[in-house]
């Protein structure tokens, strides 16, 4: 497994699985900010067109796992990215209203469908029967890595159009930043299709015919464990999503400037290798349950600490030691529960179809968290509104942290 060969394979992986989502993600992640004041969007606006996103990627789920099990990986993968670059091209159009709406739907479709099931399975393949943490934290960990270093080559880009004193002076020179920003996004989601034509072999899928698509949708539908592995992910992937705010915190809460905001996101993100490496590595040691159940433990406490109000001296420091380790857990969080897959002996051929399964209900925050999120925070902007945010988030731990107890206790019987 560890030939150039399969380093090859797993960078091919790693590089298209985070480029697949910079177009629709990484812009409003990283330059939050500008792009609602470039689209004439507020928190409520922009969550509902991700809501249309997260509608259409639902649909798209479960009939791209039974796909992935049936069809080779490499050209789902390469057309997929292809698809979503194309939109990148209208997108640096700034488009409004109902044309942004549907070309988040037209994202949902060209992320998912022929795309993400397909790259957990030949994740899960790559890492054998011992190396799941590895693969999955070296997955997540590495699209981390690719997430932090596009960004701060975007912010780079972003910063020759807008200094402080621009923004303040010039509307325009915001919208050329932006566009520069998506331009090169675009770029790179085209070469990691380049990327993955070359270096994932053309697999023959194995023949299927003992194991027919509806007795693969039968028994993930009617696996509890299945079930709670889909829980755990709404309630990770909502911690995830919830940290898209943090730099809309520090321009309304801490005061700080747009580009300041943009270079502290940007630079947290170096914080997921770390964080999902080390989650992969500790979980082949002990079991991702166990690794899971303390990160939502962590991440509860974390948002309780930022529900409540601090003195303005105190503040600072604190909200970036909370949103610091918040990182940390939010991506060890990403990187290893897909591995849980492996873990609650799911049978090896149906993977894309109980990924299909587990991630039609664990990503559907995609369709409600955005809009549920930016009412909250557009109803009392600013502390107050932030604060009854986190509440949200303490709560949504919460129910993380219960799942992921039911499913070690689950898995611990299984294997006595």
């Amino acid at each position: 497994m560890q030939n150039n060969k399969s380093w090859l394979i797993i960078f091919s992986l790693i590089f298209a699985g985070e480029m697949i989502f910079s177009l629709p993600f990484h812009i409003t992640r990283f330059f939050r900010p500008t792009l609602l004041e470039t689209f004439s969007l507020s928190n409520a606006d922009l969550g509902d067109t991700f809501a249309f996103y997260g509608i259409t990627a639902m649909l798209c789920y479960f009939p791209g796992g039974i796909i992935a099990d049936y069809f080779s990986a490499r050209r789902l993968l390469t057309f997929s990215l292809i698809a979503t670059a194309i939109g990148g091209v209208f997108f640096a159009k700034i488009p409004q209203g109902l044309s942004l709406t549907l070309l988040y739907g037209y994202w949902g479709i060209t992320t998912i469908f022929l795309f993400w099931a397909g790259m957990i399975k030949a994740t899960r393949e790559w890492g054998g029967l011992n190396n799941q943490g590895r693969a999955f934290g070296l997955l997540d960990g590495g699209r981390g890595l690719v997430a932090a270093l596009m960004s701060s080559i975007a912010v780079v880009l972003f910063s020759k159009f807008v200094t402080p004193s621009a923004l303040t002076s010039s509307e325009n020179n915001s919208v050329e930043g932006l566009q520069s920003v998506i331009y090169f996004y675009t770029l790179m989601t085209l070469t990691a299709a380049i990327l993955v034509w070359k270096f994932i072999p053309e697999q023959q899928v194995k023949n299927n015919s003992t194991v027919r698509p509806w007795v693969g949708v039968q028994q993930s539908a009617l696996s509890s464990k299945a079930w709670l592995q889909a829980i755990i992910i709404v309630c990770a992937y909502c911690a995830y999503k919830g940290a898209d705010n943090y730099g809309l915190y520090a321009v309304q809460v801490l005061s700080m400037s747009q580009l300041e905001s943009a270079e502290f996101t940007s630079i947290a993100a170096y914080l997921r290798p770390v964080g999902a490496i080390g989650a992969g590595l500790i979980a082949d040691r002990l079991s991702a349950g166990k690794v899971i159940q303390w990160c939502f433990i962590l991440l509860a406490t974390l948002y309780t600490i930022l529900s409540f109000t601090w003195p303005p001296s105190v503040l600072f420091n604190l909200a970036m030691f909370n949103f610091i380790v918040s990182f940390l857990a939010v991506f060890a969080l990403r990187g290893v529960y897909f591995a849980l897959v492996e873990e609650s002996k799911i049978n090896i051929k149906i993977t894309g179809t109980a990924v299909g399964f587990i991630s039609l209900i664990g990503y559907t925050p995609d369709i409600f968290f955005a809009s549920i999120s930016g009412r909250i925070l557009d109803a009392d902007p600013g502390v107050k509104g932030f604060e009854n945010y986190f509440v949200l988030m303490m709560g949504i731990a919460v129910v993380g942290l219960i799942a992921t107890l039911l499913l070690n206790k689950k898995n611990r019987s299984l294997s006595k």
